[in-house]
């Protein structure tokens, strides 16, 4: 069997591959995402202010609405939850990302700290969110860690991923900014 071989030089940026490789790295994904997911343990750092409002699945598909604008559900077993969303940086893995929580438990226990003279808004701190049980029976308990600043590394990631979290609201992805119009972020 004759080698192949290519004359396109490789994209910039392209890992280097060898070529009996089937699959060249450059198409594994690294397995992050620009949402955040609850697990099992959790540790953010708040970066933005939130927004609320109600989330609606219809079809699968998410349909977000300010708060003043409640939606009038067509599916009496699914109805409309509220929710908050906010850019985190996740400590996991150290990326910038958006959590949105419906968990009421998770959002009054942010609150509280949040109104806590001792804590005051989470720009200056972790927040650890553990998640225990399965369905119905899942509980939260969120506390907080130290008050501590953002290292250089982390500000950094901030900077180069800005997002607009209203454009939640119109369907469209929050990651697609033209620069202008970005969610301010609070990087203590």
């Amino acid at each position: 069997m004759a080698k192949q071989t290519s004359s396109a030089k490789p994209t910039k940026g392209a890992k280097k591959t060898n070529d009996d490789d089937f699959v060249s790295d450059d198409v594994i994904s690294s397995g992050s995402s620009a949402y955040m997911k609850l697990e099992k343990e959790n540790k953010i750092r708040i970066i933005s202010k939130p927004i609320v409002g109600w989330l609606e699945w219809v079809d699968k598909v998410p349909s977000r609405y300010p708060i003043t604008e409640e939606p009038e559900s067509q599916d009496d077993d699914n109805p409309p939850k509220k929710f908050m969303a906010m850019a985190v940086i996740d400590r996991g893995d150290g990326f910038v990302k958006i959590l949105e929580l419906t968990q009421q438990s998770v959002i009054k226990a942010i609150k509280t700290l949040s109104g806590n003279p001792d804590w005051g808004n989470p720009f200056t701190y972790d927040i650890n969110i553990e998640k225990k049980g399965e369905g119905m029976k899942t509980k939260y308990t969120v506390t907080p860690s130290p008050k501590r600043p953002l290292d250089k590394v982390a500000i950094k990631a901030a900077n180069e991923k800005p997002c607009n979290l209203d454009n939640l609201f119109e369907g469209e992805d929050p990651w697609g900014v033209d620069g202008s119009d970005v969610t301010e972020y609070h990087l203590k």
